[in-house]
């Protein structure tokens, strides 16, 4: 028997109240046995549905009762029938009773691994429990699910309880349904029992875990709070980033006959001088080495360990700090779940007053941690109290990786209130997007919040193990579209948009989008003249005409690291917009000067004055959009005796009559000049005209 193999029995509602939601019942069940194939392909399952016409089960045959419950499949090692068997579950006509399909599934467990408790023995109900069960022969409804659940327990059993409702249950008996709830919930209490409810087809994809990880500690040991105060603590990982399952290199050279062969690739390097190809260097001559400047510098691994840094295994606490000095941004990779150490009871106490003193105060406390012997690497992190909320789990902290200097990237972004007036939004635009955002509001009064974590599955691996499995069966399929659930997770909610036309309208009315003719306009400078000689139509010339616009419209905002001659307002202000290293702000301002000074120099009686001006007022609202006031307030001040110098009074007071003044400090800031400094700058400054 494999180590941890999982014995499951699905128990699947398919009464007539269930109709609307069995395409997600079968989704969700095909992929839990699709990942089961893919990792834990020694699992066996079962499946058992309720509510049909039919009656076939051991217990029927053996005491009678327990009608309208179908044993699909018997309990066995999963395979692609079984998933063929999920994919096409019967629509029943009548009510089923939740309660005797878990008898049912009990029975097949108990029956197929009688006293072996080695494993795991679950069972995964899917109801939306809005019809009665029967009532029992002997006792209470109540007596009759201690006793279930009392079995469940001393068989060393599990249940997972999905309980779908939202719409179905709009015209169900509500007192039905709490008697129902109450008697899940018992088990719940008594037996390792979740039950999770939904209300959408979206959670109900995610309410079902597909793939079960065993917990692994990354660490066990003390909580250093100082030298004479430890607490013996263990750290689990809470959330991790779930990737696509490894590809495997395949070779189909083995023979078609050997059923042992494992088709695998080996890939093997060599390395080989430059000046002679054929000459292998043993591993022993190789050494890497490291770029510094101009030259490389060759480090021996004997070197590189040596100067490994090799912290001591510990978690050591560095102090508390206030809860608002870590910012959420902060946070890095996964997150850690730290715990007394099971069945300590000293350590459980020590934990649980910290946690509840750190939440009293608003604190949180920062630690040095290295999981393992021989780690590289140090992690400085925060740790945050979790009180729980039930009284048989204690009290336990949550653990964030922070950053070092290294790791954080800082992005300037100018705030809104610091642009004029005109650049902000006015009572309309704000009422209009502030509507819009109610509109989208995922949590709303009174319904469940969509798109939970703990119930949203990732779109992406979910078609890409139904692809596997269709692959596995017709090889030369195509990729299928999107799913229409999976979509709902991907796309807003078409229903909702339609819904709300009107909030969609009033934002589009308020803020108009416009087509920027800056950009078109240099770009069909290059097309006003055909060439001669052309034979082309009209139609013809229109389409090349576009194409051609297109084309150079595209080179403008993706090749452009330069501003040019023809249209340098556009350039720099593409420039001034990548974002892909923090170089182009200044090498776009730079250019940008140097542009106006080359335009004022080749000037001939101010012919090139006005797009002087432009280029100025362009750089102006650069630097305020960028917050970099200094660059352009102290051009402007080169400006000054370079005009009295070359006789452009002209241009001065063209450049007054633009208020193209300072940039102040209500604009920007980091400016040094005052309101009052910026509108007399050109009073201050005028330029005297030659006599």
């Amino acid at each position: 028997m494999a180590r941890n193999k999982e014995k499951l029995v699905l128990l699947l509602d398919v009464g007539p109240s269930m109709h609307s939601v069995l395409p997600e019942v079968e989704k969700v069940c095909s992929m839990l046995v699709e990942k089961k194939l893919i990792f834990r392909k020694n699992d066996e399952v079962g499946v058992v549905v309720f509510g049909t016409e039919e009656t076939n089960n051991d217990l029927t045959k053996e005491v009678g009762g327990y009608d309208h419950i179908v044993v699909l499949e018997d309990i066995k090692v999963v395979d692609g029938d079984l998933i063929d068997t999920l994919q096409k579950l019967p629509h029943g006509t009548v009510d089923g009773d939740f309660l005797d399909a878990i008898v049912v599934g009990m029975d097949m467990l108990i029956k197929k691994y009688k006293d072996i408790h080695k494993g795991k023995k679950r069972l995964c109900l899917i109801t939306n429990a809005v019809h009665p069960i029967k009532d029992s022969l002997e006792g209470t409804k109540e007596d009759q699910v201690e006793t279930i659940a009392a079995q469940m327990t001393a068989q060393g059993m599990k249940m997972e309880s999905v309980v779908v409702r939202g719409r179905l249950s709009q015209d169900a008996n509500k007192r039905i349904m709490d008697e129902n709830d109450r008697l899940l919930s018992i088990f719940s209490k008594q037996t390792l029992t979740r039950t999770v409810y939904v209300d959408s087809p979206t959670s109900l994809l995610g309410a079902l875990k597909t793939r079960r990880i065993t917990p692994v500690t990354v660490f066990r040991g003390d909580l250093e709070l100082s030298p004479d105060m430890k607490i013996k603590v263990w750290v689990y990982k809470r959330t991790q980033e779930e990737k696509f399952p490894t590809l495997k290199k395949y070779s189909e050279k083995a023979p078609q006959t050997n059923k042992f062969a494992t088709h695998q690739v080996k890939v093997d390097y060599e390395y080989k001088t430059v000046d002679g190809a054929s000459k292998v260097v043993p591993p022993e001559q190789r050494i890497k080495g490291y770029r510094y400047g101009p030259q490389v510098v060759p480090i021996s691994a004997a070197e590189w360990d040596a100067v490994k840094f090799k912290p001591e295994k510990g978690v050591k606490l560095l102090g508390f700090t206030d809860a608002s000095n870590i910012m959420r941004h902060y946070y890095m990779k996964d997150v850690y779940l730290f715990i007394a150490e099971p069945g300590n009871t000293r350590a459980i106490l020590s934990v649980s007053a910290i946690a509840r003193a750190m939440k009293e105060m608003n604190k949180v406390a920062i630690l040095r941690c290295v999981w393992r012997q021989g780690q590289q690497n140090v992690v400085l992190g925060v740790l945050t109290p979790n009180i729980s909320q039930n009284d048989k789990i204690p009290d336990s902290f949550y653990f964030n990786v922070l950053p070092f200097i290294e790791d954080v990237r800082e992005y300037q972004f100018p705030s809104f209130n610091s642009f004029p007036v005109s650049w902000q939004p006015n009572e309309q635009q704000q009422k209009a997007a502030d509507e819009l955002v109610q509109m989208l509001n995922l949590a709303p009064s009174g319904k469940e919040e969509a798109l939970l974590p703990d119930y949203t599955p990732n779109p992406v691996l979910e078609r890409f193990y139904r692809h596997l499995e269709l692959k596995s069966k017709q090889p030369d399929a195509a990729v299928p579209p999107l799913d229409g659930t999976l979509k709902r997770i991907t796309e807003p909610d078409p229903e909702l948009f339609f819904e709300n036309k009107s909030v969609i309208d009033a934002l589009r009315k308020h803020f108009e989008l416009k087509e920027n003719p800056k950009l078109k306009k240099s770009a069909r400078r290059l097309l006003r003249e055909k060439p001669s000689g052309s034979n082309d139509e009209d139609g013809d010339a229109d389409v090349s005409d576009a194409q051609a616009v297109n084309s150079i419209e595209k080179a403008l905002v993706v090749k452009i690291e330069k501003i040019g001659d023809l249209t340098p307002v556009q350039d720099f202000e593409v420039i001034l917009s990548r974002r892909d290293s923090p170089e182009w702000v200044g090498k776009a301002i730079k250019e940008m000067r140097d542009k106006i000074l080359g335009l004022l120099s080749d000037s001939h009686e101010g012919d090139n004055h006005l797009i002087a001006v432009e280029c100025i007022a362009a750089l102006r609202k650069g630097c305020i959009l960028e917050q970099e006031p200094e660059p352009y307030n102290n051009f402007l001040r080169y400006l000054n005796p370079y005009c009295q110098q070359k006789g452009m009074s002209n241009f001065w007071q063209l450049l007054a009559s633009r208020e193209l003044t300072l940039v102040s400090k209500s604009e920007a800031a980091d400016s040094d000049v005052t309101d009052n400094e910026a509108r007399r700058f050109f009073v201050k400054t005028e330029p005297k005209p030659k006599d």
